[in-house]
């Protein structure tokens, strides 16, 4: 493991000051923050000014795919960084035709080109004006119990309450997507989810005028709003509704997309193709901040002729290539992809059943790769969630802080317990993330009512 660096308790406090005195955070109210100062990171871990360590199994917001601090990609930004630091985007820079190249490559199928963005929202933002003008119809369809960025158009496809102060993005509808565990239909197995939420979909669909859809929008796998998997045959029957209503498929990937699903693009773990996908985080872990869209051919071939009405200062930086192109790389030659695979396969999946039968406060296990959800339940029977939607509970703060305590970083959301270390945690680190949540979840048992 890491050898500390920069563990000054002083330096911290000042750290914390600044913080205090000038820093607006996102998502909070401001007065009660009280932020962690970090002083370094290394691989899995992270640490403070005060020397307390934890084990990132939140990969801070489901980013850090390939760790922190990778020498190579720090490497390669360091190495561009002396070269060409930036360029307007109309130039052309090696870096970016080289990142763009590995990514068409690796999403196979229809992708043809990248247009590349600053983050995931503005990918979103991006795809969906694709879609409108491609198609010349209007309406995005998305899903309830989803997150697809805090800008315009990406936050009114949002599926989850942060949508709720920020709706000014006209023509969006929402849908329930498949979701076993909490079924908006009645179903008791994955093929009955997956048939009527599809029969859902297409009424939406109708009744809201196939003329009018210009495109259906979906986390590969639903991200923040829970790591829910689609049962079998979902994402196929999309895609088929999709070409039967001559509607653009878009499947936001970023948060599920490089390795964290243990294959390069979540979608791959099925058998369909969407016409566009969005990619961010996991591209290169967040060292420099950068999405993008992937195209079809098709698509693209609509912005041939015709002007595409959109662009950004920064797309496909430099630095932001750069680290692409080093973190694909490092991804193949160290076999990170497949490690994800086999963590998810070998060690969290059995671990976290074992958990489940351990702890009855634990209703459901679903994952796959390095992304693993826990839905927390009063009672197994009634499914009672541990804390409501849109808030938390006691039983939800007791169990972030037991973690914490312990030097382990979670990812918490409602009543759920996100399980979503980097791609290249090590076993003996899963392992140790398993033990520290056992003896969390035995500190919270008590809350367990049925």
């Amino acid at each position: 493991s890491s050898v500390m660096t920069n563990i000054d308790p002083a330096e911290g406090a000042r750290v914390f000051d600044l913080d205090r005195s000038y820093v607006f955070h996102s998502w909070s109210a401001q007065k009660a923050l009280k932020p962690m100062c970090i002083a370094g990171a290394e691989g899995s871990y992270f640490w403070d000014y005060d020397g307390n360590k934890f084990l990132d199994f939140a990969s801070q917001l489901v980013n850090v795919n390939i760790g922190h601090q990778h020498p190579k990609v720090i490497a390669a930004i360091q190495d561009q960084a002396g070269k060409l630091a930036t360029i307007a985007p109309q130039h052309a820079n090696d870096k970016r035709g080289e990142a763009a190249q590995r990514i068409v490559e690796l999403a196979g199928g229809k992708a043809a080109k990248v247009f590349f963005t600053n983050g995931g929202a503005d990918g979103v933002e991006n795809a969906i004006r694709m879609a409108r003008l491609h198609t010349h119809k209007h309406k995005i369809l998305s899903a309830y119990r989803s997150y697809h960025g805090n800008t315009g158009s990406a936050i009114q496809a949002t599926g989850d309450p942060r949508r709720w102060p920020n709706e000014y993005s006209a023509q969006q509808v929402h849908f329930f997507g498949p979701y076993l565990y909490r079924s908006e239909f009645w179903a008791t197995t994955p093929e009955q989810e997956s048939e009527r939420a599809l029969t859902h979909l297409e009424h939406v669909i109708q009744f809201e005028g196939p003329g009018t859809v210009g495109a259906v929008l979906l986390e590969t796998v639903i991200g923040t709003a829970g790591v829910l998997v689609p049962p079998p045959g979902y994402l196929e029957g999309v895609r088929a509704l999709c070409d039967k209503y001559e509607i653009v498929m878009i499947l936001d990937e970023t948060m599920s997309g490089f390795g964290r699903t243990g294959k390069w693009f979540a979608y791959q773990n099925w058998n369909v193709e969407p016409d566009l996908a969005v990619f961010a985080k996991g591209s290169n872990s967040g060292y420099v901040p950068v999405g993008g869209v992937i195209i079809s051919g098709e698509i693209a071939a609509t912005f041939d002729e015709r002007v595409f009405p959109g662009g950004l200062t920064y797309s496909g930086h430099p630095l932001a290539a750069a680290s692409i192109v080093a973190s694909i790389d490092a991804m193949k030659e160290e076999k990170i992809i497949e490690n994800a695979a086999s963590i998810g396969e070998n060690v969290l999946g059995p671990g976290l059943r074992e958990l489940a039968e351990k702890h009855p406060v634990i209703g459901e296990v679903r994952g796959l790769g390095v992304f693993w959800a826990l839905d927390l339940v009063t009672n197994r029977e009634t499914r009672e969630p541990l804390a409501p939607y849109g808030g938390t509970s006691q039983a939800m703060t007791d169990l972030v802080t037991e973690c914490k305590k312990r030097g382990l970083m979670p990812f918490a959301n409602f009543n759920r317990m996100h399980v979503v270390p980097p791609c290249v945690v090590t076993e003996a680190e899963a392992r140790d993330g398993l033990e520290i949540l056992d003896q969390a979840f035995s500190a919270i048992d008590s809350y367990y009512q049925g």
